[in-house]
This record gives C-alpha cells, sequence and structure tokens, in this order.
C-alpha cells in the first residue's frame, strides 16, 4: 500500500476564521502556511479594522471543542446573562437569554480572540504562520499564490489547497468568480456604525453592570455597550448615515447624547466623544452573499470570504467558526476527499448562511419594534411551559447547532401557532363581552358552550 502524500495548504487571512481553521487541519496532518495581511497584531498596541467586541455562543464554543481550545477561549470571556434594555426615561429592564445560566452568552474583544487563535495555531507543529503577507494574485488551478512582503518583494508559492479566509473583501473569492460560475450578491444599508469607549468608573469598577449586553434602543438607531476585563465596555451607535451628517459641532454632539442616551453623559468623558465623534464618521455595513464556496478540490471559502453578514444577531463570527466545524465533519464523511467534501460544504452551508444572514438583516428593524421584548417573554414562557416542544428562533439560532435555515422553518411554524392561539382567544374574549353586553350570558350559563355557539354562528 502506497502511503498518500501528505497536502500543502495556505490559509489567507489570519484573522478569527483562518487561525481556527489552521487547528483544524493541522490536527487532520495537513502541512498549513497561514498568511496574514497585517503585522503580528500580539505585537501591536493598535489593530486597523474592526474592533467591536464579540459574542460567543454555542456553535463557536463547539467548534473549540473539536480542537480542544474551548477552556483557554472561554476563561478570557466575559458572561453575559441578560440584555439591559435603557430608556430615554431612565427607565432600564432586564430581559434573559433564556430560562437558565447555560444560556448566555460571551463576551470578547476581537483583538484578544485573534491573539488567543493565533497562539494556538503557532502551538501546531504543522502550522508556519507569515505575517504582513498581502495576496496579488493566485491561480487556483495550479494551486500558485503571489504574495507582496512588507518589503515590498513578491513571494510566490505551490500548494495543493488554497483557502479563502480573507474576510468580505477577499481577493480570493474574487479569483473564483473569474475562475468558475460563482453567483455574488453584496448588499449595503444606509446604517453606519462608530464604535465608543465607556471608560472604568469610580473606584476603577465597572460603571454599569457587570455581566449584561446594555442596549439603547431608538426609534431610528441603538446603541450597543459589551463589557471588557479592564472594566470598560466597548460600545457601538449605530444608526442612519443622514442623522451623523447633522451632527456638525460638539455642542451637536453633547445635546444628542443628553436627548437621546441620557444616561451614557455621566459615563463616557465629554471631551473624547467630543472628538472622536465629530474627527470619524460611522463605518459602512453590509453584507454578502454567494455560491459555491469551493472550486473543485483546489480552494474554499470560509467566514467573511464566503458570507458576510449585518451584525445584528451576533453571528457572524460563530458562523464562520462553524464552518472549520462543518468542513471537519465533512472530511470526515467522505474520508478526506477534498472535492466531495468541499462539494457537500457548499450545498449544505449556502443555504444556512443565507437564512442567517437575511435573520440578521431583518433583526435590525424586530429589535426597535415596541412587541419584540413582549413577543420574546411569550416565547420564553411556551418554552418553560412546553420544553420539548416550544423553542425560540434566537434560542434555536444561538443555543443550538440545529441548522440555520431550519431554525426559520420552525419558527414560522411555531408563529402561526401562536398567532392561530392569540386570534382565538381574542374572539372568546369578544363572543364573551357581546354576550354579557346584551344580556345572553350570565352567571349561570355555561361560557364554553355560549362561546362554541357563537362561534359557529360568525364561521
Amino acid at each position: 500500500m502506497v502511503a498518500q502524500r501528505r497536502k500543502y495548504v495556505a490559509i489567507c487571512g489570519g484573522g478569527l476564521v483562518g487561525a481556527l481553521y489552521a487547528c483544524f487541519l493541522s490536527k487532520r496532518g495537513f502541512k498549513v502556511d497561514l498568511y496574514e495581511m497585517r503585522p503580528d497584531i500580539r505585537t501591536s498596541e493598535v489593530v486597523k479594522g474592526r474592533s467591536i467586541n464579540l459574542a460567543l455562543s454555542h456553535r463557536g464554543i463547539e467548534a473549540f471543542k473539536c480542537v480542544g481550545i474551548e477552556d483557554i477561549v472561554v476563561e478570557k470571556c466575559i458572561p453575559l446573562y441578560d440584555r439591559m434594555i435603557h430608556y430615554k426615561s431612565g427607565m432600564r429592564r432586564s430581559v434573559p437569554y433564556g430560562l437558565t445560566q447555560e444560556h448566555c452568552l460571551l463576551s470578547i474583544t476581537r483583538k484578544l480572540m485573534n491573539e488567543i487563535l493565533l497562539t494556538c495555531a503557532e502551538k501546531e507543529s504543522n502550522v508556519t504562520i507569515h505575517f504582513s503577507h498581502k495576496v496579488v494574485s493566485c491561480d487556483l488551478e495550479m494551486g500558485e499564490i503571489v504574495f507582496q512582503n512588507e518589503k515590498g518583494h513578491t513571494v510566490t508559492t505551490h500548494v495543493d489547497l488554497i483557502v479563502g479566509a480573507d474576510g468580505a473583501y477577499s481577493t480570493i473569492r474574487k479569483q473564483m468568480i473569474r475562475s468558475c460560475r460563482v453567483n455574488y450578491q453584496q448588499e449595503y444599508i444606509q446604517l453606519g456604525y462608530m464604535e465608543l469607549y465607556f471608560p472604568p468608573g469610580q473606584d476603577n469598577e465597572f460603571a454599569m453592570e457587570e455581566n449584561y449586553f446594555h442596549l439603547w434602543p431608538r426609534d431610528e438607531f441603538l446603541l450597543v455597550a459589551f463589557p471588557n476585563p479592564d472594566k470598560s465596555f466597548t460600545g457601538a451607535l449605530v444608526m442612519p448615515f443622514e442623522m451623523y451628517d447633522k451632527i456638525n459641532t460638539e455642542e451637536d454632539v453633547i445635546n444628542f447624547f443628553n436627548e437621546m442616551f441620557p444616561d451614557t453623559v455621566p459615563i463616557l468623558e465629554k471631551e473624547y466623544l467630543k472628538e472622536s465623534f465629530l474627527a470619524r464618521k460611522g463605518q459602512p455595513l453590509f453584507s454578502i452573499k454567494c455560491s459555491p464556496y469551493h472550486y473543485k478540490d483546489k480552494a474554499v471559502l470560509i467566514g467573511d470570504a464566503a458570507h458576510s453578514m449585518l451584525p445584528f444577531y451576533g453571528q457572524g463570527m460563530n458562523a464562520g467558526f462553524e464552518d472549520c466545524l462543518i468542513l471537519d465533519e465533512m472530511m470526515d464523511r467522505f474520508d478526506n476527499d477534498l472535492e466531495l467534501a468541499f462539494a457537500e460544504y457548499s450545498k449544505t452551508r449556502c443555504v444556512d448562511a443565507k437564512a442567517i444572514c437575511d435573520l440578521a438583516s431583518n433583526n435590525y428593524t424586530e429589535i426597535q419594534s415596541k412587541s419584540y421584548f413582549l413577543k420574546r417573554k411569550t416565547n420564553q414562557f411556551l418554552m418553560w411551559m412546553f420544553p420539548r416542544t416550544w423553542i425560540p428562533l434566537y434560542t434555536m439560532v444561538v443555543f443550538t447547532r440545529m441548522r440555520y435555515h431550519h431554525c426559520v422553518e420552525r419558527a414560522i411554524r411555531q408563529d402561526k401557532i401562536l398567532y392561530g392561539v392569540a386570534s382565538v382567544s381574542v374572539l372568546c374574549v369578544g363572543i364573551i363581552a357581546y354576550g354579557i353586553y346584551s344580556g345572553k350570558l350570565n352567571i349561570g350559563s355555561s361560557v364554553t358552550n355560549y362561546i362554541t355557539h357563537t362561534a359557529r354562528r360568525l364561521i
């Protein structure tokens, strides 16, 4: 029996998902070269790009378990058991994520998460990391990639497999679009986000409750804040660009926060707020969908390179980590036959990625709805009453590994039941009220018989 030659893999993108997938492939015996465009963030004080905190949940944790790094990550996180809703009036309300404290999110900064995953990948004997290597071009069929290093020199490598983990602006995806029939959709929304820093309060303690995701929903925009281990909070303001354009002076900034987020004003440093708000503009938000995610057995896309979603469901990172886990499961299923594994990955994952991208887009509008939290509480009550049969959509998405599109289908069925029960209840109350008002129903009457008789007549 001839021994199978060890495959050489180039992962383009040393962010969260690329670093994690290097661990997966290394444990399968692949020789992995991980290429990252930026310098090593572990030695950088300032990191370019998004830095808003991340909310790790079940799908991501399951991926970490598979490569044995769950404890390393979780110990660096802050658990979030509830949402703390802040109203303009100053009133606040706590809304739990689930029925038990097991249903919680784990808050961690993007930089710290990336540092942990890079260190884990670096410890793998089969992984070599190359920083300051930007993809210039690639030939998927030949497995050739040309990089430019920090000195401006070009470096060419040849591999068996190219993994595109290079984010929403993926160069590998662009090349794949040129090489085969790839459907591609990019959609911007009229909202921009701006990061805000909430410093520690008195005695260097948290200025707000620690184990909460803080949320200030307003009619057209919202503010969120996540706790950090240094007792600060990382916040993000999300609102229409036209509203950013109307805030042009320091007075405008302070008046805006005094009116819309009055309880944040004593916490935020006014000089920082005025300077940072006027110096920056809201950053664009967009979603990307494409299919398929692979080219033969030569290349595959994961994470934001495959499906970049809006942040309103907190699943972008978790979905990317689950990509790694699903690919690993497909390789088990097809005995490391890359072409079969990648084809099945594309077939199944594209459907689910579209579902979660759509959920993330719709969730921003739902959060602003006055009935949003009432519906959440109703669903949690029904889950408490019928734990084996009723699962809220949020619980399915965030705290299970049920396929995303199955979550949506089940939620639609449950909504039909919920609306049906609500309609029947309203009808019954109306019939009883009419009966009492008309004198046809009294204390001695059978309410059940009266409702049944009247309903039959109405129907």
